[in-house]
């Protein structure tokens, strides 16, 4: 089955068969949930034993994740959604930082198309009953819909998104700086006030969001068949090897093996 991925700034989803990942650790939170009837296990450095089926791993836990078939999802850890699942395995008294969440495994999702609404839908519908029982729905359904807690953001952020869209879209080489004092500076706002109301409105504070923008620009260019060194340029990364270290750090794959999932 080729695997769907899907990378928004503060989330990257896969949902995808035969999962095997070395050991390793990233700076993102991890939920694991296999589908029903397939087996999942996920393994600590330096534990006895492991988890099966559902679990939380929190960032920088070393661990190795074997499944069958199922959703892996990485979030930002400074987002609403990330803190807040830290703040889960805290108050479950989980010092190792993994959880088991019960049988949380899931149908097999057939939609595998999550562009456009109907993707978002779908993801959705699936997804939001495991969140409903760890009570991170709200937060969840926030960050993938890239809605903030009411209906209508701040027209300043608004007009920040809409920038940033149309500046990635051109495939902008970050000639432009997004330096919160310069930013702040164009929304006629203090750096202070920015940074408390972006992070109010977009639920993750500025400077991890657009880290994940500059990734999505990354994998956009790399995807279209543009060298590394050119998508590393384009996304505003010192070169090739700078892209590489903050995805590995991000995500904990290369970009390479990254990239085989999208083929």
């Amino acid at each position: 089955m080729r695997p769907t991925v899907w990378l928004k700034p503060g989330i990257l989803l896969i949902y995808g068969a035969a999962l095997d990942a070395e050991l390793h650790q990233h700076n993102a939170v991890q939920l694991v949930i296999p589908v029903s009837g397939t087996s999942s296990y996920l393994e600590m450095e330096s534990e006895r034993g492991g988890i099966k089926g559902s679990a939380i791993v929190d960032a920088q836990v070393m661990h190795k994740l074997t499944m069958d078939e199922g959703w892996v999802l990485l979030v930002e850890p400074h987002s609403d959604l990330g803190q807040r699942m830290s703040t889960l395995l805290a108050e479950k008294k989980r010092t190792r930082g993994v959880m088991s969440v019960g049988d949380n495994s899931i149908g097999r999702f057939d939609a595998l198309d999550v562009s456009g609404q109907k993707g978002v839908d779908d993801v959705l519908s699936w997804l939001i009953p495991v969140f409903s029982q760890l009570g991170l729905e709200p937060f969840f359904t926030q960050l993938i819909t890239g809605e903030g807690r009411t209906s209508s953001h701040d027209k300043r952020i608004q007009q920040l998104v809409c920038m940033l869209d149309e500046y990635f879209q051109e495939g902008g080489d970050f000639l432009v700086s997004w330096a919160a004092s310069d930013v702040a500076k164009q929304l006629c706002l203090s750096e202070g006030r920015f940074l408390h109301l972006f992070r109010q409105e977009m639920l993750i504070p500025w400077r991890p969001y657009l880290l994940w923008r500059r990734m999505m620009c990354a994998m956009s260019a790399l995807i279209s068949g543009v060298s590394a060194t050119e998508a590393a340029h384009l996304a505003g990364f010192s070169d090739s090897a700078h892209l590489s270290r903050t995805f590995r750090r991000l995500f904990g794959m290369s970009i390479r093996q990254a990239l085989r999932l999208f083929e």
